[in-house]
């Protein structure tokens, strides 16, 4: 299910009258989510900004799949997710969008490369395709000479350009990045920050990234605040 020819100016993202309620006891409710309407263009740059519990997690849950709506459309590349089961979803993700996590999410037992390539092995690409475009990978993120190095030996910042690599590895034409400068100093976290720049305007690959950093305005092409799971009129950079 692996979308092609997307136009330029197309629509990546539109999420219509978007709601994620949870139980938190018996006779109570609590809306995640308030009627999110959202629309992301191809080729963008987009931070999600808000206090701790405004929705920005969640919002970034129920776009890359990890989490069901409660009421309302979520629809990537034009496709309806709540029309795909979960087998078609894992597939369509696999092969379409590329993840970043605050935790960075590595494995410490693994080198550099064998963390980048370990998603192409799950998508069944061969032995030399994943080698090439782990060295590419790598390459793009400015650590070739650490490609050897197992994730402990690396610095912050390097693990999150390793995660970075990692999420390039199946060329996804859309990246979500949770919170991915939360651990990095402010240096460290200018140099993320123009690393997706740079993967914006050379790749053509769309970046949606929720972020507490007040840096991140600096980079992006427009900054959406969320207030207790409503959109905010958006800041244009």
């Amino acid at each position: 299910m692996s979308i092609e020819n997307i136009p330029q100016n197309g629509t990546v993202i539109h999420t219509l009258d978007l709601w994620r309620t949870y139980r938190a006891g018996t006779h109570q409710e609590v809306h995640a989510l308030r009627g999110v309407n959202l629309d992301i263009k191809t080729g963008s740059y987009f931070a999600l900004k808000g206090r701790s519990g405004s929705g920005k997690t969640t919002l970034l849950n129920c776009i890359g799949g990890l989490d069901r709506p409660t009421k309302g459309s979520v629809r990537v590349f034009g496709i309806e997710l709540k029309e795909l089961n979960d087998k078609e979803l894992t597939r369509f993700y696999r092969q379409n969008v590329g993840f970043i996590f605050q935790a960075f999410g590595l494995s410490p037992i693994y080198t550099a490369m064998e963390n980048v390539e370990i998603v192409m092995q799950i998508s069944g690409k061969g032995r030399k395709q994943r080698r090439e475009r782990a060295e590419y990978c790598l390459e793009r993120v400015g650590l070739t000479k650490w490609k050897n190095h197992r994730i402990y030996e690396l610095s912050g910042g390097q693990q999150q350009r390793i995660a970075i690599a990692r999420a390039l590895a199946n060329e996804p034409k859309l990246i979500l990045a949770d919170e991915p400068t939360g651990k990095l100093d402010t240096a460290t976290a200018r140099e993320i920050f123009t690393l997706f720049r740079q993967i914006v305007e050379d790749e053509g690959v769309t970046v949606l990234m929720a972020a507490h950093d007040p840096l991140v305005d600096e980079y992006v092409d427009l900054v959406m605040q969320l207030q207790d799971g409503q959109l905010l009129p958006p800041k244009e950079n």
